[in-house]
């Protein structure tokens, strides 16, 4: 069951980090539009809509990632005080009660939309020149269903939990930097740092 997990965490770690570099396209093509409207003289009209498409894209496509990541918003100031067995009990309930219910209907209007859109040949009527919506629209459903998958996961991890009494491991990824492990690496002690802050404010003082 373990293996099964991690695979499906993999799954969702992939689509995640293969979409993250429409930050890369999305930030090289406001560049150029900066670039070619104020110094070209040649704006195109188009260009908005696809900053909102492609930012659309990447933030859609993150949601089975970052629940993979166990990286979404909660209250930690009072789950964290909560054993390991409780945190399940109140995620599997938010699971079956909000979750599941919101995402399924999130999957089925998301198809409902695309379809229509793919039928009528729809393009964004925000400019002359709108680009075609109907692949944007298609990325709603597509979403979803990561984040339905990765839920049914995340739900099985709940049950593992509140029957063993600790969660169960996840795939790791890109963390948070640990601070005190980094001074151990580099072997810098805090009065050090306090030494460097107390040379800065003297020169600072003395220009």
């Amino acid at each position: 069951m373990q293996k099964l997990l991690l695979f499906v965490d993999k799954i969702s770690t992939w689509v995640g980090q293969a979409f993250s570099w429409f930050i890369v396209a999305l930030t090289l093509h406001v560049s150029w539009e900066v670039f070619s409207r104020y110094v070209l003289d040649h704006p195109r009209a188009w260009a908005f809509d696809a900053m909102i498409m492609m930012y659309g894209t990447l933030f859609m496509m993150a949601g089975a990632y970052t629940l993979a990541k166990n990286g979404h918003v909660r209250g930690d100031v009072i789950y964290g005080f909560f054993t390991p067995r409780a945190q399940a009990v109140l995620d599997l309930t938010l699971y079956i009660v909000f979750f599941i219910p919101g995402v399924i209907a999130l999957v089925w209007a998301g198809y409902t939309y695309a379809a229509e859109s793919w039928s009528i040949n729809e393009h964004s009527n925000i400019t002359s020149e709108g680009p075609p919506v109907y692949p944007f629209k298609t990325v709603i459903p597509l979403a979803g269903a990561f984040v339905l998958v990765q839920g049914i996961v995340e739900i099985i991890r709940c049950v593992i939990c509140i029957k063993e009494g600790e969660w169960p491991m996840r795939e790791e990824d890109v963390e948070e930097v640990d601070v005190e492990k980094l001074k151990e690496m580099v072997h810098v002690k805090d009065e050090d740092i306090a030494k460097l802050d107390q040379f800065v404010v003297q020169q600072e003082q003395h220009k």
